[in-house]
Parts: C-alpha cells; structure tokens; sequence
C-alpha cells in the first residue's frame, strides 16, 4: 500500500512542479501533449483518470456532452448490484462520498442518509457534485467539457494524435496510451479497431441465452427520468414538440381492461412506469423501463442507428424516444379518455425541479444499455460468468481485473406488436454466482496503446453480465492504472505484468475477486485478494445450486453471496492445506518455505504466511 499511497501524495504535493502536468498546458493553446488521454467522462473514464492521477500521470479527460458521469448523474440513482460486498475501489469510494454528503447536510440519523442506501442512491445533483469533487483533488487531471471526436491518427499500430470538434475550435492532442471510455466506443471504432454490433448465434460461443442464429438486434434504450410526487420540487411534464395523441390511444383498452395497478409503481405491482424502490434521497425516484411489461419505455430496433450513427442520426433517435417517454406520461396525466384512476394517479407526478434545470428537467442522456463491442484480446461470453463443475464460484480468472454479481440482463432486443401492447424478445435475466473480469477484455488486438473499459471485448449475453456503471468504473479504475504502469515500464498495456497491475488494484482498494466476509476496510483484504488472484479461493466450496444470493434486503438487493466467504479463522482442512501447498509451489515458494506453511493451522495464518513469503 505504501507505493500507491506515497505515489498518490508526490502528484498531490508537488504537481505544480511537474512539467507535464496538465494543468500547466495554458488555457488559450488548442494544442495538448499529456501522458493519458481519456474520452468520455463516464464513471468508467473518471475512474480511469483517477487511478493515472494516482500515479503521476497527467490526463485530459474529454467528454463530448456539457455534463460528466454518463448515466449515474443523467437519472440512473439506482445502482445496479446485487450486494454490498461487490463494491470496491473507486465505485465504493464514490459512494462512501455520497453518503457522507447527506450525513454532513441533513445529519448522521436522517432519513436522507438512510434513503441514500450506504451511499448507492444518490440524487443526480449530488451524484454530479460528488465526481466533480473527486476530480478536482486531481490538479493534474483537465477535463474538457463539449469536445467531440472528430479524428484519429495511427501509425504502426499506434494512436498518435486525436483532434476533438469544440465549437468553432479544433483540439489537437498527442498521449502515450489512449482510453475509450464512451459507451459507444467511438475512439475505438474510429482508431481502426475491430468491433461487433448485434447478438451472436448460439453457435459462435455456444452460449445458451444466444438466439439461433446471428443478428443485427441490439438491448434497447430509454430514459432513466428523476421524478417527484412531492408537489413541492415537481415541475409539470410538457407537452413534448410534435405531440400528437393518436400516437398513445392505444393503452387506452389496455387501462381499461384494468390490467395496471397504477401508473407508476414496482413489481409485483403490475404498473406502466417503474418508480425504483427503496426511493432516492429527499423522495426522488429513478424512472425506469417495467420489465416484462406489456406498456415500455423501452424501444427495441428503434435504436439500431445509434452505434454507428451520425451526430444527427443519434439526435433523432434521442428525440424519438424522448417523445414516447414523456409523450406517454403526458397522455396519461392529460387525456380526457385516460381513465379517472389512472389519469389522477399519474398528475401526482412530475419532475424534480432542482435537477437537471440546464435541460427544462430532463436528463441530458440517453440510456444506451449497448452500443459497439470490441473484438479484442478475451471475448467475454456466457462461460465466463458461471461456475465450473460444483464450485460454488465462477470460472476462475487468473488475470482478474475487476469483478460483478449481477448476471445477465436483457431488457430486450425486438418487440412484435404494436408499440403499446405489444411484446419484446430477446429479454433474459440470468442469476450467477458473482464473477471475474479478465484484462484481455480492455486490449484490442489492432492498437497497441489503447484501452477500452466501457465498450468491452464481449459476445452480446457476456456483455450483458458486464454492462452496469459498479463494473465500468472497476474497469475504468483498472484501465488508468494500466495506462500508468505501461508508460513507467515502456511497454505496450498488453505487455504488463498482470500481477502488478491486480496488486495495485489491491492497494487502492479494488477487488479482482468476490470475498464476502474481507472488504476493503479489512487490513486483511489486500492479501486475500492476492490469494483469490492466485485462485485459492476457488473450490472452497461447492454447491449444486450455483448463483444463490443471500436473504434478500429490499428489491434487487441481498446480503452476501453464499458461499464465498474466506473463514481467515476457519481451522485448515487438510484437503484444502494440500491444494494450497501446490499453488505456493507453483507460485514460486521454496521447499524450506513450504515447511512452515505445512505448519500453519488456520486459514488465514496460511494465506498471511504466504504472502509475506512471497513479498
């Protein structure tokens, strides 16, 4: 830890006497050479900021919209996991952040630290705030707001230089290693790297939740809207330009044959809107697609033009679905065929008028749930997320860089029907035991000094394991560090030593593998993560019901997964002894050293011993 934490406070202290700080680039020059070059400023690319800041890299980080942190400040307050324990590194950091914002404003015992959810729920204001503050502790990170990409220059399978359109302004900018942290993958795509958009056929991977054959479907899009019934901070919805009510009569039979329970609500209510329970701090809510529903905010094959899209042909499908998401509410509060029921329960309802003020209330973002996907060093597919044989973990990946729990999730990719009424395909929702991240989904094979967090080397159903902002951010956090140990070792991010980057994740607090029982705040956490990255942690324990969860909390929420906890004071059985003895060995330990490791009794006195050994 003393590397990191020492590397972290020379850039702190003494980063105005660096030359190629960022922040020394004068402010009037549309011209930048930096170390690490970061596009798109979602958590995944903040994340990646960070972790290069930490090690003495200077970075600009440029984000093409006028706001950072991509879905988390842009409506999406209800993160996706499944338990705390899967939170770590720079997500956890930001949420801690959260929920001390809310302890420090309204008091320890309040009931918007507690609505915050440890943190996880925050409004899209604080959300924004919290990053920005993150950012600044960076002097030697700049982050350029409104700068699109507009080309791309290679040579030897190297990035040179990018240029970014920024009003009437063009930014040259040259780095040693690029990220591409847009959900799009729009560096990536335009540096020449090989990517895919649609689903594979289960014969490409032979992956069950595959469809037949292969296709062009792609998970569809919607808004993630932050709303109020609290008649104090609601703002009306506007009728939305171009509003046309023939569009939406057609839930009007649906109302009728009284299939909804309400308007907005959260299953098992049967409702048309999805208001996320437990609700956000200061009562906002984070409006989502009803899965399974047969009313969607959702838009299957209406998004299909978007990852390859023109600035104009993306806007026109953010209008296209702007349209029907609020058209339908507006129809619902306004239209005098709506029923009483339902029109009374839907005017209960507006936006938050304290967030997004900027865009007249309404998120500036698009949730765009999938875009390109690399074809990069490791194709991420189904296997990879489910166990082998009857262990009770997923398939062990020696080059961990990051971890999740939720499983695969599909909202869906088609819909046959009418738009309201009808029914999407392509929808899944697969538990798992929670699961790793190997490095060679981040490395494409084409561009040697490019890393690529967000728009990862996956099939579809792989992708949809990984596509969820805790994950994105693990791997932002993973990417920047790579960036930084590429550039101090002078080697290419695909020639690093893996075991330096895992242990430096360790150090800043970042799993590579689910313990539920040692967390980050554990002074044991770095040596267990270094023991699960040499895989002793697998076959621990096994089950013939892999993907379990623990008692759940409140909606989409549990305690720790079963079965993954490490038992540092569990006596050693000596079945287990022995397979441990055969990774020390492997891992280089010495026969005199072995000895004392027979020696030791407890799991935790084993794993400790080791380390220390090896270290």
């Amino acid at each position: 830890m003393n590397r990191l934490i020492l590397s972290y406070a020379f850039c702190i202290v003494f980063s105005s006497l660096i030359a190629s700080c960022a922040e020394n680039i004068p402010e009037t020059t549309n011209d930048f050479k930096v170390d690490v070059c970061i596009y798109g400023a979602t958590p995944a690319g903040i994340a990646s900021a960070i972790s290069a800041s930490k090690l003495d890299k200077s970075v600009i980080l440029i984000e093409p919209t006028v706001r950072i942190g991509g879905m988390v400040t842009n409506g999406l307050s209800h993160t996706d996991f499944h338990s705390f324990e899967a939170l770590s590194g720079t997500f956890l950091d930001f949420t801690q952040r959260v929920e001390k914002y809310y302890s420090n404003q309204y008091g320890e015992n309040s009931k918007q630290v507690e609505d915050s959810f440890r943190g996880t729920f925050g409004e899209p204001k604080v959300n924004l705030m919290i990053f920005q503050q993150m950012l600044d502790e960076h002097p030697n990170i700049k982050v350029i707001k409104e700068a699109s990409l507009s080309e791309v220059r290679i040579s030897n399978s190297k990035i040179l230089s990018t240029e970014f359109k920024r009003g009437e302004n063009n930014l040259k900018l040259q780095a040693e290693i690029f990220i591409d942290a847009t959900y799009e993958g729009d560096l990536m795509a335009m540096a020449g790297v090989s990517y895919t958009v649609g689903r594979e056929g289960k014969d490409v991977y032979n992956e069950s939740l595959a469809p037949d054959t292969t296709d062009n479907q792609l998970q569809a899009y919607n808004f993630r809207f932050c709303a109020t019934e609290d008649p104090a901070n609601r703002v009306e919805v506007k009728k939305p330009y171009g509003y046309d009510r023939n569009d939406f009569v057609e839930i009007l039979p649906i109302l009728e044959s009284g299939v909804f329970d309400k308007v907005f609500g959260y299953p098992p209510q049967k409702a048309i809107y999805k208001a996320h329970l437990p609700v956000n701090p200061n009562n906002k809510f984070d409006i989502n697609d009803m899965s399974k529903g047969i009313v969607r905010l959702s838009l299957p094959g209406k998004n299909l033009g978007w990852p390859d899209g023109s600035p104009e042909q993306r806007k026109e499908i953010f209008e296209d679905h702007l349209y029907h998401n609020v058209g339908l509410l507006y129809f619902l509060q306004n239209d005098s065929e709506v029923p009483e029921k339902y029109r009374t329960d839907a005017k209960n309802w507006g936006w938050c008028k304290d967030e997004f003020v900027e865009n007249d209330h309404l998120p500036l973002q698009l949730y765009v749930r999938e875009a390109r996907r690399m074809i990069g060093q490791h194709i991420y597919i189904q296997k990879d997320s489910e166990p082998v044989g009857e262990d009770s973990r997923a398939v062990f990946h020696e080059s961990s860089i990051a971890t999740g729990d939720y499983g695969n999730n599909c909202h869906g990719t088609h819909h046959v029907g009418p738009l309201i009424g009808g029914m999407h395909e392509g929808e899944f929702y697969n538990p798992v035991p929670p699961y790793q991240i190997p490095y060679g989904v981040l490395l494409p094979k084409e561009v040697n000094n490019l890393l690529v967090p967000v728009a990862i080397s996956s099939s579809h159903v792989g992708f949809c394991a990984l596509r969820l902002e805790p994950i994105w951010t693990s791997l932002g956090q993973a990417a920047g560090f790579a960036a930084a140990l590429a550039i101090d070792s002078k080697k290419n991010p695909d020639k690093i030593e893996v075991d330096i980057l895992q242990e430096t994740l360790h150090e800043d607090g970042s799993a590579t593998i689910y313990v539920g029982d040692v967390l980050p705040s554990d002074s044991n956490f770095e040596v267990v993560q270094w023991w699960g990255a040499q895989g002793g942690l697998h076959q621990l324990n096994t089950t013939s019901k892999p993907g379990q969860r623990g008692k759940n909390i409140v909606g989409q929420y549990y305690e720790a997964a079963p079965l993954h906890d490490v038992n540092l004071e569990k006596t050693l059985e000596p079945e287990t002894k022995d397979r441990w003895i055969v990774i020390s060995r492997k891992i280089g330990i010495q026969d005199k050293d072995l000895n004392i490791l027979q020696q030791m009794e407890k799991r935790g006195d084993f794993i400790r011993e080791a380390y220390n050994l090896t270290h």
